[in-house]
């Protein structure tokens, strides 16, 4: 196989702003604490963290001929990602986060996140590879019940496990019912605690994994943030606390999160123990401002998980 893992999805640039002051300091003028510019996008994120705990790892996405794409593009290889699978388009979406003290964020988002992505079409580009993430479900360019069945049916012809990340819908609004086929195809899918209760109409996590473990999915993760997170099978449950960091920015630790479950997964631990070492990646992250800044190793999540 080309990859261990290949992920598929979006890529953008973030445009962090911490610390901002909604008071303006003139007619047109408002301060923060500080201003950045990051890759991002979940499909990027994933792929970044997988290659820095030792995967080899591809992307799929797509990058406009532009300053935003090029940003996306120097990252990407700089921490060790194939980038040849990457389709060239016109336009890099590009995400303004405005991020609170905690950690926790608001986005701003565009009409470019809508871009005309199918990856679909080009198998040859994603199959050669042991595994597969798709980040994220109900997001361009997985927002579409075509584009969603056309990549996971041709992943489990190819064999591969596939997981996939979720999120809220913004320009396009799908329920389970729309990929009911595609659900039963993956293995793994990792909402947080507001989007399984968006999906399933349910409070309670073991009754949100119970809905989704109903599509046919394989193993449902709930992560709920400062309460931990949630594993459900057919055969166990399991439930983790969260690790004790302080947290700075919540961006991409979800991302961070599932690559973290797939590279121990394909290291072939068993389920509770790839679930601890996620929880711990998605900790990590929390620690800086960026979703690819605080990750840096295998072993950097080993030692956290041996003082935890």
């Amino acid at each position: 196989m080309k990859y261990d893992l290949i992920c598929i999805g979006m890529a953008l640039v973030d445009s962090i702003i911490r610390g901002f002051n909604p008071k303006p300091v003139s007619a047109s003028g408002y301060v923060a604490e500080s201003g950045s510019l990051n890759a991002g996008g979940e499909a990027v994120n994933e792929a970044i963290a997988a290659a820095k705990l030792g995967l080899k790892t591809g992307i799929l996405c797509a990058l406009g001929n532009d300053p935003a794409g090029e940003i996306v593009l120097n990252e990407l290889r700089k921490n060790g990602v194939d980038t040849e699978p990457i389709i060239r388009t016109a336009n890099t979406p590009v995400t303004t986060m405005f991020v609170r003290a905690d950690g926790s964020r608001k986005s701003i988002t565009n009409q470019a996140h809508r871009f005309n992505f199918h990856p679909e079409k080009e198998p040859a580009l994603f199959t050669d590879a042991r595994a597969l993430i798709l980040g994220s479900l109900f997001r361009a360019p997985f927002d579409d019940p075509d584009i969603i069945h056309g990549v996971v049916s041709k992943a489990k012809e190819a064999g591969q496990l596939v997981l996939a990340d979720t999120k809220l819908p913004n320009f396009r609004t799908l329920g389970l019912e729309d990929i009911r086929d595609s659900l039963k195809l993956i293995d793994i899918i990792t909402p947080n605690e507001d989007e399984a209760r968006y999906y399933t109409g349910k409070e309670d996590p073991e009754e949100m994994a119970d809905v989704l473990l109903g599509y046919g999915v394989k193993h449902v993760i709930i992560k709920l943030g400062s309460k931990g997170c949630l594993l459900k099978n057919s055969e166990e449950t399991l439930r983790l606390p969260a690790c004790k960091v302080r947290a700075v920015d919540a961006t991409g630790a979800g991302d961070n999160f599932a690559a973290g479950f797939m590279a121990e997964i394909l290291r072939g631990a068993a389920v509770g123990e790839a679930l601890r070492f996620a929880n711990a990646c998605g900790a990590i992250c929390t620690t800086a401002t960026g979703a690819g800044t605080a990750l840096k190793s295998r072993e950097q999540v080993q030692s956290i998980l041996r003082e935890e």
